[in-house]
């Protein structure tokens, strides 16, 4: 039987927003609060557990997201830019209610994300749901959202894109992937950042690296690997900017498709809903990221390719920057359009042609079968999850205050 979960959080401040999460469990369990995660890392080691199951109160708009820290921060990033839209409706305590949704990618964290089925682990308990209706939106990263959508749903809001860069960390002196030493471990579970690490240097080792962003840099401070790379965005949503190296440019390593960018998913045909997602989309970042899926859509891209793709808007131009590339960086196929912004999609599909072109039609068989190297140690590794950013046994168990244990404070 499925037992709906409410969850409570503290206001944040310039707030006085009672927010209600959610969750579905099978059988019974107990209900947590959740401290805000948008304003600093203080804040977000403020995570615990609650003694009551709430009951009863509904929002006007329930927001469907994942649990994890970043997650939770582009929620109420979120909550917040619905409240200031819609002054008076939606502002007040109660009318944003934040369910968290637990998803199977969050909940297995020791096997590379294409032996789990891909990037879909990440959406598809939120597409159950809001189909369902048990919410009206649901948020997300768009670089974990498949180019396919469950049919009956859309995705017509993108906020305000951060910087789209990946991010450099290093655990010793290199301050770029370029000074690290040959043979120098790197965590990523990224192909398509493995392929333009090998391409700087094939002596690299790439080596799976999976679980929150808080968990990954103290898995780094434990001596696992020897630098990992993280999207800058989610560092800077978390306000964990301090332990970043290096600001990684395109020409040095070309971000994912939509990297940066947090979508708003809604069902088709929802009109109050529509309402609300208008007012919060922001052209530029949509046009950009529409480009970008369509590249991607017209590889057949998912996560087990090392596909790069990247649109801005350069006053009324749109410029795109593309690459496809073998998993070892032996080869990289690279391509650029400049057009009319309203052709964003169009010049997306026709920069992924010409790359299909280049594998002989067949980028699935260019990319061929490679995979991320294991892990090669971890205190985290095979440890169960509870699915929301923290461990229910061995070194990294959650304890009864709920602070995630993943939380690093040391340097880098």
């Amino acid at each position: 039987m499925h037992i709906l979960l409410y969850w409570r959080r503290s206001s944040p401040p310039r707030s006085t927003m009672r927010t209600t999460c959610a969750t579905l469990f099978c059988g019974a369990a107990a209900a947590y609060n959740v401290a805000p995660l948008v304003h600093n890392a203080q804040q977000q080691q403020q995570v615990s557990r609650s003694a009551a199951v709430l009951m009863g109160e509904q929002g006007i708009v329930k927001l469907g997201t994942r649990g994890s820290p970043l997650a939770l921060a582009q929620a109420y990033e979120t909550q917040r830019r619905l409240g200031e839209a819609f002054p008076g409706e939606l502002d007040h305590e109660g009318a944003v209610e934040i369910c968290v949704i637990k998803t199977t990618g969050d909940m297995v964290l020791d096997k590379a994300l294409k032996d789990v089925g891909g990037k879909g682990l990440f959406t598809k308990e939120l597409d159950v749901q809001l189909l369902n209706g048990g919410v009206d939106i649901c948020v997300h990263s768009m670089k974990d959202v498949p180019t396919w959508l469950v049919p009956g749903t859309i995705l017509p809001c993108n906020l305000p894109r951060e910087d789209t860069r990946d991010a450099f960390i290093s655990g010793g002196d290199a301050k770029s992937p370029a000074e690290l030493p040959d043979g120098a471990v790197i965590g990523t579970a990224s192909l398509r950042r493995q392929a333009q690490l090998y391409a700087i240097n094939p002596t690299f080792k790439c080596v799976n690296f999976r679980g929150n962003v808080q968990t990954r840099l103290k898995k780094l401070s434990e001596g696992i690997v020897d630098a990992t790379m993280l999207a800058k965005a989610g560092l800077n949503r978390m306000n964990l900017e301090e332990h970043i190296t290096a600001v990684l440019e395109w020409d040095t390593c070309l971000p994912a498709v939509a990297q940066g960018a947090i979508g708003i998913q809604c069902r088709e045909g929802d009109e109050k809903i529509m309402r609300y997602l208008d007012a919060l989309n922001d052209p530029a970042t949509k046009t950009a990221v529409d480009c970008e899926r369509a590249f991607l859509a017209a590889l057949d891209g998912n996560c087990r390719t090392p596909i790069a793709g990247q649109a801005k808007l350069v006053g009324d131009e749109l410029e795109f920057s593309g690459l496809i590339a073998k998993p070892d960086g032996s080869i990289i196929y690279r391509t650029t359009r400049k057009g009319p912004a309203d052709t964003a999609v169009a010049m997306g599909t026709d920069a992924g042609n010409e790359l299909k072109e280049k594998v002989d039609g067949d980028a699935l068989a260019f990319f061929g079968d490679a995979e991320i190297l294991p892990e090669p140690k971890s205190s985290i590794t095979g440890v169960e999850t509870d699915g929301l950013g923290g461990y229910t046994k061995g070194e990294y168990a959650m304890d009864d205050s709920g602070k995630d244990p993943g939380f690093a404070t040391a340097g880098k």
